[in-house]
């Protein structure tokens, strides 16, 4: 009986011991490809936003994050599964924070616009061709615009040509004004025609759209406040009655029917701030 005993008992070990094995390598493996696949998109999107940071220090920053946000979470709350995916959570964070820089720097982009194209057209109206007008008006220019245009004249002097240089441009920052900006370059260098008037009613045109759209920007911002503070009220009411009653919130993560509650509450937050956002955001 001993002997049976100890022949299942070493069957469990030797099987223990070989499913340990396999999954230390697919864990080695997933975290290999996550790093290849992490450092090759951040560089990409560095790249886009003209930062300098390597890759693989933003890597082990996110790593980082990822271990703080763990240890944070499960010293307040006290459960590994809600540490565990909190320390996810904030895993997935690098690419929302690449979003919201494009995003930021496209708006930046944008405003500029205007008034670098009304100052290209005043520069080709004095006899300046189209590339000599840029030069000189992207040098008094700062921010997103300025490193694009240098990036796109750039180009241009080492033999691309122009058409392909714009392209370039709008893959980098692909905004629908900036691809009407192009398009009006292209026609007119084919057909012919006075640029300098194309530009400047351009330029017109995207001033009186910002306007319009900082207008309805500052309609809808009570809108777009209140949808904050509802998606953020069930969270903080939850976080003080955690406070009030500690024994009877654990129940939430302590219980199925707890994840349960966890798991409708959330889809219900995302789908009233998808609700709200799509109500609230005008497109002009």
């Amino acid at each position: 009986m001993n002997t049976s005993l100890l022949v299942v008992a070493a069957s469990f070990a030797i099987a223990a011991a070989v499913f340990a094995w396999f999954l230390t390598k697919i864990l080695a493996s997933a975290a290999i490809t996550y790093r290849q696949t992490f450092t090759a998109q951040a560089k990409i999107k560095l790249s886009d936003l003209f930062l300098t940071i390597e890759p693989e220090k933003l890597f082990m920053l996110n790593i980082a994050l990822m271990v703080l946000t763990f240890v944070f979470v499960f010293i307040v709350v006290g459960n590994v599964i809600v540490a565990t995916i909190a320390g996810f959570a904030s895993a997935m964070s690098p690419p929302i924070i690449f979003k919201i820089l494009r995003n930021r720097r496209q708006r930046e982009f944008l405003s500029q616009l205007p008034d670098m194209l009304q100052g290209t057209s005043t520069a080709m109206r004095s006899g300046a061709s189209l590339n000599q007008a840029l030069e000189s008006v992207i040098t008094e220019q700062t921010g997103a615009i300025k490193q694009e245009f240098d990036l796109f004249l750039r180009e241009v002097r080492v033999g691309i040509s122009f058409e392909e240089a714009l392209d370039n441009l709008y893959s980098r920052v692909p905004l629908m004004d900036l691809n009407l900006v192009i398009s009006g370059m292209k026609i007119s260098k084919e057909i012919g025609g006075n640029l300098a008037e194309t530009l400047e009613r351009m330029a017109d045109t995207l001033r009186r759209k910002l306007e319009m759209e900082g207008k309805i920007d500052a309609l809808t911002a009570q809108g777009r406040a209140q949808g904050y503070v509802m998606t953020a009220l069930p969270i903080l009411l939850g976080l003080v009655l955690y406070q009030m009653e500690p024994e009877q919130m654990s129940l939430l993560w302590t219980e199925w029917y707890g994840w349960a509650v966890i798991a409708i509450v959330v889809t219900l937050e995302l789908v009233g701030f998808i609700f709200i956002r799509k109500i609230v955001n005008i497109d002009v």
